[in-house]
Parts: structure tokens; C-alpha cells; sequence
């Protein structure tokens, strides 16, 4: 009898194993949709954002950049973190209606490749013009491909799971954020300029990765619906794996005209009857987003951590890097019970929370009780309460309500324009915050919780539910803001009681309820 040596008897059991491995493998490729994994790795986009966001305010606080750039001055390094932001702003605008020429996934993958070729050059860099102009590069791609995730994440996710898939882009951004504190953490003793040039070329290994691979992903059907390839929809759907019981439906009555005009018809499409109350709402709450101080606090974490009591720099980094896993934690506990929770419920709770604890950070510096050892543990805690209320609500919600409440034509138009407003308030926030922390402790604080509780209150008059409705039940039942009913309910008391009034001979209530009428339409 041929009896295998021990040596082979282990290898084929090693192999089995393997084989085995590899069948569950294959059988969990088979059982999870495409549409997931096309989800997934274009999530990564969101990955390269918050990576930066982690990464570029430590670094220009290392000694070793200090040593090769000189020390920034609060203007030169707010200038320095809000340039990538300046270039994002401007062709964000753009990124819309090239996406719904040349289709979401190609604008992502055009975006990451010179998002690459911008970290590559501020990678190099050996003085400051050519850092800055890296940047700038970099902000050029990020513009391009970050409303054009969200908008195909949106596109192809059915509404059972589209609130948990569209968070997987706010899931990476944290995950970038803490990536990006942590490497910084891990590199700042390492000498020489490979400490700061270390995180800028991991992500351009990223940002290539996110450029080669996309193209290869199918088209979301609602881009082909509006690119007149109405034969290839069905095709799609198959290969994104959507079930015909949870689609939703692409091939409805309704006719979508064809938006692939100019670019000025575009955007002239988001101001028509319709669309304009939901445009100016998605614009708003995307740029006030910024006012609540959250890149503030993330991009110069470090320095409000130093402010707040921690004087060594690797406390402060350590201290910025707890933040990043807080951020994860939250994040993808949300992420489960996102399509369970009303979205209008958390951005209002959401930025009451941020709100208060902005606001009782300005107080403590305003009273000066920053000098005792429980006020800078105060600081400390409520810097941390403002990142978990901000993460738990307007980080996830703030994207996906955008483009729901969008209409197939204008949302990849909205979303670009929406993202632009985000950043131009973003890159003054992150130009302005070293030179307003520098003229006063409490101001910035007191500022940016009075713009989350202004949040709260827009939240409240002007936002719908959106949670588990198809996006065309969304478009055809966006009609009245809650406050509009509330107001039409209310009008209807008052018009009952007024018939009773005037039937007595006074017209003037009836008059006045009218008017009211008017005035809410």
C-alpha cells in the first residue's frame, strides 16, 4: 500500500483546508450582491478624503516638516490645509455634468487618477510652491470623484439597503480619519523627511487603486435610463445582482428627459418650479454642515488638543488618533440600524448634540475655567461628545437625504453642486480656524454651535422623511415641508373657527386666513 509521507500528508491536508477556504469564498461572493462590492471599493473614494482630512493637519505640525518647509504661520497653514479644498470647490461644480456624460464610474476614476498625480507631486515636494500646487492637484480629483460616489451608491442600492450602503462612504471617510491620525502618530519620530512624505504616497497607492479598478464596474441603471441605453437597464440590473421583488423601478412611466445637454442647461435644470425649493435645501444643509466646526475640530485636532492641556506632541496626536476610532465605532454601529432610524430624527438630534457641547466648550474658555485641571478635562469630553453626536447623525444622513430628495435628472447636478457649497464654507472654515483660534479661545466655539442649533431649526421646518421610500416615491411625494403641512393643519382649524365668526358678520378673519394661505404655498 502507498502510504504519503508525513510532509505530503500535511500539504494535502493544507490544501483541503485551503480548498475549503476558497469554496466559502466563492460560495460568499456568490450569496453577496454586486451591487454590495461595487459599493464597497468606491467607498474607497470616501477612504482618500477622510485620509486627508486625518493626516494633513499633523503633519504640518512635525518638527521634520517644520525642518524642511520652515514653520507656517496660522495664515500659511490654514492656506496649506484649505488649498485641496479651493480646487475640490471648483470642479465639484463640474463633476455632475461630466457624470452624466461620461457616467458616474468613469468620473471616478478620471478623478482618482489625478488625485494621484497630485499626492505624487506634494509626495516630492521640496519647497513650498510645489506642495501647494500638489494640492491643488489633489483637491482637482477629490472634487471630481466624491458627489459621484455618492450619487452612484444611491443609484444602485435598493431602498431596503440603500441608507446602509451609502453610510459605507461615511464608514471609510472615518476610517481615512483614524488612518490618517495614526500613521501620522506612527512616523512623527521617524527622522528625516520620510516622517510627513510616508502618509501623502500611501494615498496615491490608494487613489490608483480606486482609478484602475472602478472602470470595470457596471453602469448604475438610472445613468443609463438618461443616457438613452434603455436596452442595456435589464442587463445591468442582473449583473448588480438586484432582485426583481426589491428593485426599484427603472422603467417606470414617467419619462426622464434627456439631461446630457451643455453644462449651463444643467444647472439651470436644478432652479425650474419643481426642484429649486429642494435644491436650495440640499445646497444649504450641505454648506452649513461645515459650520458646525467638524473639520475644524478634525483638521486641527492636534492644536485643540495642545490648546485644551496636552503639551507634548505625541499626546496630542495619540489624543487625535482616539478621536479617529471613536469616529469608527460610531460609524459602523450606525451603519446597522440606519435604514431603521427616520433620517429627519437624527440630523435634528444630531445637531442640538453638537450644538450644546460647542457651546459649553466656548463657556468654559469664555470663563476661564480652562486653567483648572476639570475644565481642560471638560474640553477634552465634549470635544469627544461633539465628534459622536456629528458622526451618529449629519456625517451619515446629510449625503444620502441629498440625493434622495433629488429627482433622477438633476440629482447627479445637485449632488455637485451641493458638494461645492460644502467645500467653499470647508475651505474657509480650515483657512480661518488657526487665525480665529489664535485671536480668541471661545469664538469659534459660540459660532459653530449657533450654526448646528440654526441646523436643528431648518431641520425641523423643511426637511421630509425619506427612510424606506423608493427614490420616485420620494420625488412624486416631495410636496409639502413638514412645516407647510403642519401650517395647512393648522389653517384648517383656524378656517372652521372662522366660518363661525363670519357667519356673524366679520370678514376680517377670513381675510387673514386667506393671506396665510398664500404666504405657505
Amino acid at each position: 500500500m502507498d502510504v504519503q509521507p508525513p510532509t505530503s500528508r500535511y500539504f494535502a491536508a493544507l490544501l483541503s483546508t485551503r480548498g475549503r477556504s476558497l469554496i466559502q469564498l466563492l460560495e460568499l461572493r456568490a450569496k453577496v450582491p454586486t451591487y454590495v462590492w461595487c459599493s464597497l471599493f468606491t467607498a474607497l473614494g470616501g477612504f482618500l478624503w477622510g485620509y486627508d482630512t486625518g493626516s494633513i493637519g499633523p503633519i504640518t505640525v512635525m518638527p521634520q516638516f517644520e525642518a524642511q518647509f520652515g514653520a507656517l504661520s496660522p495664515a500659511a497653514q490654514g492656506l496649506l490645509v484649505s488649498s485641496i479644498l479651493i480646487a475640490a470647490s471648483i470642479t465639484s461644480v463640474v463633476a455632475g455634468p461630466l457624470s452624466d456624460r461620461i457616467s458616474r464610474i468613469r468620473t471616478i476614476s478620471v478623478g482618482g487618477a489625478v488625485y494621484a498625480a497630485g499626492c505624487a507631486i506634494a509626495c516630492s515636494a521640496q519647497h513650498r510652491p510645489q506642495l501647494f500646487i500638489g494640492r491643488c492637484i489633489t483637491g482637482v480629483g477629490e472634487g471630481l470623484f466624491i458627489s459621484s460616489i455618492t450619487v452612484y451608491v444611491t443609484e444602485i442600492s435598493p431602498p431596503a439597503s440603500r441608507g446602509r450602503l451609502s453610510t459605507c462612504v461615511q464608514l471609510f471617510n472615518t476610517c481615512g480619519v483614524m488612518t490618517g491620525y495614526f500613521t501620522c502618530y506612527g512616523t512623527v519620530k521617524v527622522p528625516g523627511s520620510f516622517s510627513w512624505r510616508f502618509p501623502l504616497a500611501l494615498q496615491a497607492v490608494v487613489a490608483v487603486i480606486v482609478a484602475v479598478g472602478t472602470p470595470f464596474f457596471p453602469h448604475s441603471p438610472r445613468w443609463l435610463r438618461i443616457a438613452n441605453r434603455h436596452r442595456d437597464v435589464e442587463e445591468t440590473k442582473r449583473r448588480l445582482g438586484i432582485a426583481s421583488a426589491s428593485a426599484e423601478d427603472y422603467s417606470v412611466d414617467t419619462v426622464i428627459p434627456n439631461v446630457r445637454g451643455h453644462f449651463g442647461q444643467d444647472l439651470k435644470n436644478l432652479w425650474g418650479k419643481d426642484i429649486r425649493m429642494r435644491t436650495l435645501f440640499c445646497v444649504f444643509i450641505m454648506a452649513i454642515q461645515q459650520l458646525s466646526g467638524i473639520d475644524a475640530v478634525l483638521y486641527y485636532a492636534p492644536t485643540l488638543f495642545s490648546q485644551a492641556g496636552l503639551s507634548s506632541t505625541t499626546s496630542s496626536f495619540l489624543a487625535s488618533g482616539v478621536s479617529g476610532i471613536l469616529m469608527v465605532v460610531i460609524t459602523f454601529c450606525c451603519q446597522w440600524f440606519q435604514d431603521k432610524w427616520p433620517r429627519r430624527t437624527q440630523m435634528i438630534g444630531g445637531s442640538a448634540v453638537c450644538g450644546f457641547a460647542m457651546l459649553i466648550i466656548g463657556s468654559i474658555y469664555l470663563s476661564h475655567a480652562n486653567n483648572t485641571e476639570h475644565g481642560r478635562t471638560a474640553i477634552i469630553c465634549f470635544i469627544y461628545i461633539f465628534i459622536a453626536g456629528f458622526i451618529s447623525s449629519w456625517a451619515i444622513v446629510c449625503r444620502i437625504v441629498c440625493n434622495e430628495v433629488q429627482p433622477t435628472q438633476t440629482r447627479a447636478a445637485a449632488s455637485s453642486l451641493g458638494q461645492c457649497a460644502n467645500w467653499v464654507v470647508n475651505c474657509v472654515v480650515a483657512f480661518s480656524t488657526p487665525l480665529f483660534l489664535n485671536r480668541s479661545t471661545w469664538g469659534p466655539y459660540f459660532l459653530f454651535g449657533g450654526c448646528s442649533l440654526l441646523n436643528a431649526a431648518v431641520c425641523f421646518a423643511f426637511q421630509p422623511e425619506t427612510k424606506g421610500l423608493t427614490l420616485e416615491a420620494i420625488d412624486s411625494g416631495f410636496e409639502d415641508t413638514p412645516f407647510q403641512s403642519a401650517m395647512r393643519r393648522r389653517i384648517g382649524n383656524l378656517r372652521n373657527r372662522g366660518n363661525n365668526i363670519t357667519r356673524d358678520g366679520d370678514e376680517s378673519i377670513s381675510t387673514a386666513i386667506e393671506l396665510v394661505e398664500v404666504a405657505t404655498k
